[in-house]
């Protein structure tokens, strides 16, 4: 059985990693989620409402963590998923998580990242030249990182399939599954 990656700590949109968690188990892949250690993770959740300029955030699901990610060996791995939320902010600063993103980047693996995602490829390069999406209010970040930013649901570049945030999911995992079963 395949196995695919999720990366992720405290603070993940509870939508965004347990979305493709579940819809990625439900196709038969084996889904481990790793974070910086091994723990019970605690998500939020991002939502809209009247008044706020921008999203407001409300605790979320708690979920344990298989792996730390000193444990993760990305070989053993098929394709991996970046979740969004506030995780990504703090987690780009971690050396171990740098390590296996860039390894499945030079491996030439399925990447599948949404909202606040980015800003973890964006930390090891592989943004460079490429077109995305993320969460709308990333777009100069996105930039910066020398990627060509499209407002849309899903965008795919090769293996690197990127969405807005959890609105999108049905686009963003439909695209991602063809991309797996595209690479075999």
């Amino acid at each position: 059985m395949a196995k695919i990656l999720i990366v992720t700590g405290d603070a993940a949109e509870s939508l965004e990693v347990l979305y493709p968690y579940q819809r990625l188990l439900e196709e038969g892949y084996e889904v481990d989620i790793a974070a910086p250690a091994r723990k019970q993770l605690r998500f939020v959740v991002h939502d809209f409402e009247p008044g706020f300029d921008t999203y407001t955030e409300k605790p979320g699901y708690t979920w344990p963590a298989d792996l730390a990610f000193s444990e993760v060996d990305p070989g053993d791995y098929v394709a991996v998923v970046i979740p969004g939320g506030r995780a990504p902010e703090y987690l780009r600063n971690d050396p171990e998580l740098r390590k296996i993103l860039k390894s499945f980047f030079d491996a030439d693996k399925p990447v599948a990242q949404i909202c606040h995602g980015p800003l973890l490829t964006a930390a090891v390069g592989g943004l460079e030249g490429r077109r995305v999406t993320a969460y709308p209010a990333l777009e100069l970040d996105m930039q910066a990182a020398g990627a060509d930013f499209q407002d849309s649901a899903a965008v795919v570049d090769g293996l690197l399939v990127s969405s807005r945030a959890w609105p999108d999911h049905p686009t963003w995992m439909r695209e991602f599954l063809k991309v797996l079963r595209a690479k075999g």
